[in-house]
């Protein structure tokens, strides 16, 4: 298969967590036949020091002309970084929700795994780190109180401020539809979190995804309210397969999932829109810090390449080969330094991305 990939590096370790990821897909492609064609744009803070803007017309064609998107990480540091004496509009993350608008990419996928051996960094009880857990969280990128009319108004003396949240079917359906879809590829069981005991919009998300739920006969469909997933998420994450919500739920739910697996530098993320198309990236910031030290942990932006492999290649058993060579490696006791702990190896950034690559035979 020919693979043509748009590349966003972006700031800070974004080059080189995005240099091994290539590393890692060209062994790939070597091992099982394929070609990919890389095309490298810029974009946030890299963009606004070469052309003046976060994000140019010029990315966003390159972007729509791929297959897929795959990117590192945009932004810097807040408090000194010149970036951010700029207007808002002008900043690195602007690029972002740029990109997002311009590709329609609807929905988020971000997995929360727990690894085996990565379990003391878990912060929950023992005996639940130890029986693990892997589990997505599909949640809106656009729709939601996020995206109503909101307005700040005085009457009467008296300071009032209105978010507004509307819900339409066509919308929900479009994320249930590819909450349904990546739970065939997975243990095929959505869990659909909502509100439905108080918010009409709840209401309606509930009879939408029991709609579609009906094409997908192989797929267990569960219900649960927001409030009781949010404690079996500390209680019980082995439980889950697919989380699929709305997005102020989703955006509380992915972040409190991510922190339970206790290493945020594993974790992937993708966006997609209704078609195969989608943008993958890590879940992990720029970390100014630590750039050009080569110490990074290209692990994350890694398991993304896979996730792209997976849901808009459709290249399952090849994405199955990162992940297992991350659990390889990981068995074998390396570390970057983010996840090390006593009596393992550690490794930098490039030395990692070769390590995972020979296990890819």
């Amino acid at each position: 298969m020919r693979l043509n990939i748009v590349c966003i590096p972006g700031d800070g370790i974004g080059p080189e967590i995005v240099a091994e990821a290539k590393k890692i897909l060209d062994k790939m492609a070597l091992v099982y036949g394929h070609e990919i064609n890389y095309k490298d744009v810029l974009m946030g803070g890299a963009s606004i020091d070469a052309y003046g803007v976060p994000l140019t017309d010029e990315t966003i064609a390159a972007a729509k002309a791929a297959d897929a998107v795959l990117m590192g990480s945009i932004g810097g540091d807040t408090t000194t970084s010149h970036w951010y004496k700029l207007a808002p509009n002008l900043r690195p993350e602007a690029g972002l929700l740029g990109i997002r608008k311009a590709l329609n990419l609807f929905a988020n996928l971000r997995p929360a795994v727990l690894y085996k051996e990565l379990s003391d960094a878990c912060p929950l009880k023992k005996e639940i780190s130890d029986a693990g857990f892997d589990m997505l969280i599909m949640r809106e990128l656009t729709g939601g109180l996020y995206f109503g009319e909101r307005y700040t108004t005085e009457e009467g003396g008296i300071r009032k401020a209105v978010d507004t949240l509307k819900k339409k079917k066509k919308e929900i359906r479009r994320i249930a539809i590819k909450g349904f879809d990546i739970a065939m590829k997975r243990r095929k069981k959505v869990t659909s979190v909502d509100k439905a005991n108080v918010l009409d919009s709840s209401r309606l998300w509930r009879r939408v995804v029991d709609e579609v739920s009906a094409d997908y006969p192989e797929v267990k469909l569960e219900h649960m309210l927001v409030d009781n997933c949010a404690m079996q998420l500390v209680k019980d994450p082995a439980q889950f397969d697919v989380i699929l919500t709305e997005n102020m739920f989703g955006d509380i739910l992915s972040d409190e999932a991510s922190m339970v697996t206790g290493s945020i530098g594993m974790l992937a993320s993708a966006s997609l829109n209704d078609s195969k198309f989608g943008l993958y990236e890590p879940s992990h910031g720029s970390a100014p810090d630590i750039a050009g030290k080569g110490i990074a942990n290209p692990i994350a932006t890694i398991l993304s390449a896979a996730m792209m492999l997976r849901y808009s290649f459709d290249l399952d058993k090849e994405a199955d080969a990162i992940e297992d060579a991350v659990k390889n490696v990981l068995k074998k006791g390396y570390r970057t330094v983010d996840i090390m702990t006593e009596g393992c190896r550690q490794v930098g950034c490039k030395e990692m991305g070769d390590l995972l690559a020979d296990e890819i035979i």
